[in-house]
């Protein structure tokens, strides 16, 4: 159950997904060899609040983003980027203001630079 395609986000309680970041919280703390109370020092916080984030219990969602900066994993914030659309009738909008047709040089300028 490691693999994440087929975990059930939306099954799951609020608890377990607390849990479910706690653990990968402190799977990549040991990955990376670093102790609670060097983690905690290094996010600014305290170790046993690093400890109730492990364990799944609540915490800010300011602990969880320094945490997750002193443990180089901000790369995980890119599923909350919001893709910038532009609406139909937008583009719809700039598509007619596309040049449609090339235009030959103007006969009237062209005589008037014979003068």
């Amino acid at each position: 159950m490691t693999d994440n395609s087929y975990t059930n986000w939306i099954s799951m309680s609020d608890k377990a997904l607390a849990e479910q970041i706690g653990a990968f919280i402190k799977h990549h703390r040991l990955v990376q060899n670093k102790t609670q109370e060097s983690l905690a020092q290094a996010a600014g916080i305290s170790r046993s609040t690093l400890s109730l984030l492990e364990r799944g219990e609540t915490v800010t969602l300011a602990t969880l983003i320094q945490v997750l900066r002193v443990l180089d994993l901000l790369s995980i914030m890119d599923v909350f980027e919001i893709p910038k659309t532009i609406s139909p009738l937008a583009m719809a909008k700039i598509e007619k203001e596309k040049r449609q047709r090339a235009r030959g040089a103007n006969k009237t300028d062209s005589n008037l630079s014979n003068w």
